[in-house]
This record gives C-alpha cells, sequence and structure tokens, in this order.
C-alpha cells in the first residue's frame, strides 16, 4: 500500500514536471494555441509547494505503519528501563506518530518502529542507524548492527524483572535433559 501511494505520488510529480517544461513538442503547443488562448504557466512558488506537498505525501506513506506493526508496538515496555553496570534506556511513544519510539541512552538517540519477527521477540529498529532493540519476556537488549556492538544490556522494565525472578526460582527443564515419561518406563 505505501508503494502504491508513493508511485502515485512521484507520477503525479512527473506529470507536473512534465507540463512546466519549456521545451515541451511545439506542434503540440501550437495546436493548443490554436484551440484556446494559452493559459498562464504556474509560478515557480505554486511548483514548489506542490513538490513540498508531493514529499511530504511520500513521506508519510513510507511512515504509516501497518495493523500487525500497530499490534506489536503496543506490546513495548516504555519508560527508563535499568541495565546492566548502571546503564539505562529510557523508550518514549512519539505522540505525533503512532507506533513510532524515541529510544535514549548515554551516547545515543535513535527513533525506531516495530517489526515483525519469527521468533516471537519483539523488535524495534531504526533502519537508517542501524539500531535494533529487542524485547523477550525476562530482558531486552539495544545493539547496533552497523558497528557490531551492543549498546545496552540486561535490561528489565519492572514486568520483565517478575519474569526473570521466577525464572530464576523455577527454571524451565533443559532441552537436554530426559523427559521425566521416558525414566517412568
Amino acid at each position: 500500500m505505501k508503494h502504491l501511494i508513493a508511485a502515485a505520488l512521484i507520477l503525479g510529480a512527473s506529470t507536473l514536471a512534465l507540463a512546466q517544461n519549456p521545451t515541451a513538442d511545439s506542434a503540440h503547443k501550437a495546436h493548443s494555441e490554436k484551440k484556446s488562448k494559452a493559459k498562464p504557466s504556474a509560478s515557480r512558488t505554486e511548483i514548489k509547494s506542490t513538490a513540498k506537498n508531493i514529499a511530504a505525501g511520500v513521506e508519510a506513506a513510507e511512515a504509516a505503519l501497518s495493523p500487525e506493526e500497530l499490534a506489536l508496538a503496543d506490546r513495548v515496555h516504555t519508560g527508563r528501563i535499568p541495565c546492566e553496570l548502571g546503564a539505562y534506556v529510557t523508550i518514549t511513544a512519539d505522540e505525533k506518530a503512532p507506533g513510532y519510539f524515541n529510544v535514549v541512552g548515554k551516547g545515543f538517540k535513535y527513533r525506531m518502529s516495530p517489526v515483525a519477527s519469527r521468533t516471537g521477540a519483539l523488535r524495534l529498529e531504526d533502519e537508517k542507524a542501524g539500531a535494533v532493540w529487542i524485547q523477550i519476556a525476562n530482558k531486552s537488549m539495544l545493539m547496533n548492527q552497523k558497528l557490531g556492538q551492543r549498546l545496552a544490556d540486561e535490561c528489565m522494565s519492572p514486568e520483565q524483572a517478575i519474569v526473570a525472578d521466577s525464572l530464576r526460582k523455577n527454571p524451565a527443564p533443559s532441552l537436554l535433559d530426559t523427559p521425566a515419561t521416558a525414566l517412568a518406563k
């Protein structure tokens, strides 16, 4: 859908540019002058304004999130989230753009949006900067893929701290352990 809107806006821009082309086909020009008086061409200000509107439309189409991505955004933990070694990450929802988040910490600031993941982990990404926030049930981490670095690790919101504490008290069985049903035989 985003690409369809962007293509329509670009087509509109190219049509406007062709209409303003002074080197247009002279035969077509002479024919249209005979039919009616030539209309005054659009001013530079009008052309510039139209181009800005088209660019804003393309930007809005690219920024629009799918219903699935908006549903993922509802699950993102926000607020000041403590991480290992005394670091923290602050995640706030962008009020102007639903589904987008500002992720800020010491030495970094990213504008991220949710991305569907096959693993069930919740991912926020800033494609331009190459940053990824990964949130699972018991912890989160922030990575910069372009630099190949973890910027924050072992980050836990209050909800994640409860899950992590529960896992410490009642660890999940290992996949390498023999199932209890096999031992009963």
